[in-house]
């Protein structure tokens, strides 16, 4: 699914500074909207335009957020007249075009992303970190990539999820599909019969201290060398560890009616793309197909990649790796979320009212902004889970509406080890509405950031105030020891 990455496939610089921009009139500012009477909403700040990520330095224990176009604020005066950002970093100083990662080691700053190339037909992956020394921030390179081909459409995703591990010793990150579904996409022709390559559809794993790499699409190179973690992802957009450890990613599908992946990600695995997405097989695989609407339901006639007809015979499709068994994503066990196309009538279902398992969210709703509550403070019924963001709104988008109106909301996730199966179900539930266009989202304690990428106009930061043991015991009778 790419509605997100559609959306900011065009941008322009921002300004150069932001000092507290106005809110919104009370009357014209739309608040999202609790669906639980123990969850508090308040609005923090108006941000600049494209808002990305939203992160928290653990050091000076301050919010930043950047921007697709490639600028980092640093945000204060939470204690004051009210927050203030303040652009600390720009694209003159890290050289990535488009910034799409960010992600805090102690008080060390790591930033993802992709250069242009070959006069924009091409593109380079790049990592960089700055450290803060008194106000001066230091850079170092972590890697950058030769150059591959990027291409005119909205898929090609690039390099964008990074998490730091929890022991401190790795940094991971995700590197999108540069297609909708494994088709052919050579810009132009300037890179003849282009699909997607050893830098593109896997999570990568660095040393914490690696520097000055240069990564080659090359991909028994790259596995060799040690940097391929998980292969065969789409484009997990956000991967986030648990209090256990164990790292998560949700992941968006093609234009085909698959449903979107969250995956358990272990290394050595690999989770389908571009043969299975949404726990169905991508047809472009099969030499006989010819996509058809009126005989293929799943093709949403609005899409993209179908008006564009990148969903074609393709006979040169790749065959499946011999040997390889692809790990299934977590298994929806609703009730929210988990509705489907039904592979043998094509009509729309509901895992509630056919007791389906769905892999592993609705179609389109474009998943981000996933983290844990790994301190596990929050209220029993929440304590430890996991919660993650829908970007898409189902009552306005073309292709996620036959499956549902609701959207752009918190969805909580109430995840369960299966010893059987080996991997997790999880049990979904929408516990915040409302929202506009919401990319990222970090976990303060029991207060969660959320920011909206907000288009060319600039989006909000909103601040969700979850519930804590403190807070029922509170409720209770008993003090309140917060």
């Amino acid at each position: 699914m790419s509605s997100f990455r559609s959306t900011i496939a065009a941008f322009g610089l921002l300004a150069s500074l932001i000092a507290g921009r106005e809110p919104a009139a009370a009357q014209d500012l739309k608040m999202p909207t609790a669906l639980r009477p123990d969850i508090r909403i308040a609005h923090v700040m108006t941000v600049e335009p494209e808002a990305v990520r939203i992160l928290l330095n653990p050091v000076d224990g301050k919010l930043y957020y950047t921007t697709f176009p490639g600028d980092v604020f640093e945000i204060t005066g939470f204690d004051g007249n009210g927050p203030v950002a303040r652009k600390v970093l720009s694209l003159a100083d890290h050289g990535i075009n488009r910034l799409q990662g960010a992600a805090f080691h102690k008080n060390t700053l790591f930033l993802t992303g992709n250069v242009d190339a070959n006069n924009k037909k091409g593109t380079k992956g790049r990592m960089v970190s700055f450290t803060n020394r008194r106000g001066k921030y230091k850079m170092t390179v972590i890697f950058d990539t030769e150059e591959y081909p990027t291409n005119k459409t909205t898929f090609d995703h690039g390099w964008n999820a990074l998490e730091i591990s929890p022991d401190g010793k790795y940094i991971f990150v995700n590197s999108g599909a540069r297609t909708d579904h494994g088709e052919v996409q050579d810009n132009g022709g300037a890179y003849p019969n282009a699909r997607d390559n050893g830098l593109t559809s896997k999570v990568f794993r660095f040393p914490i201290k690696a520097h000055d790499l240069m990564l080659s699409p090359d991909e028994a190179r790259l596995k060799q060398q040690g940097y391929i973690y998980a292969d065969g992802i789409r484009n997990a957009y956000d991967i986030a560890f648990d209090a256990e450890g164990n790292l998560f990613g949700v992941s968006n599908s093609s234009d085909y009616d698959h449903g979107e992946d969250m995956f358990w990600i272990r290394e050595g695995r690999h989770y389908g793309f571009p043969w299975v997405m949404g726990g169905i097989d991508n047809p472009q695989q099969f030499a006989d197909w010819q996509p058809d609407p009126v005989k293929d339901p799943f093709i949403p006639r609005s899409s993209h990649a179908f008006l564009m007809k990148y969903m074609h015979n393709d006979p040169g499709f790749p065959k499946r790796p011999e040997g390889v068994t692809f790990s299934p994503a977590v298994q929806n066990l609703g009730p929210d979320a988990n509705e489907y196309r039904d592979r043998q009538t094509g009509k729309i279902m509901d895992g509630d009212t056919t007791g389906v398992t769905t892999s592993t969210f609705t179609a389109h709703c474009s998943p981000l902004a996933l983290f844990f509550d790994t301190r596990k403070i929050l209220a029993d019924d929440l304590k430890g889970d996991g919660f993650v963001m829908r970007y898409s709104g189902g009552a306005r988008s073309g292709m996620m509406r036959p499956f549902t109106t609701q959207g752009r909301d918190l969805l909580h996730l109430d995840l369960t080890y299966d010893k059987g199966k080996d991997n997790y179900t999880v049990k979904t539930k929408r516990i915040v509405e409302g929202f506009t266009g919401p990319t990222d989202a970090v976990l303060v304690g029991s207060d969660v950031y959320i920011i909206e990428y907000g288009g060319r106009e600039g989006g909000h930061l909103w601040r969700i105030s979850l519930p804590t043991e403190s807070n029922v015991s509170s409720k209770n009778g008993r003090k309140n020891t917060l």
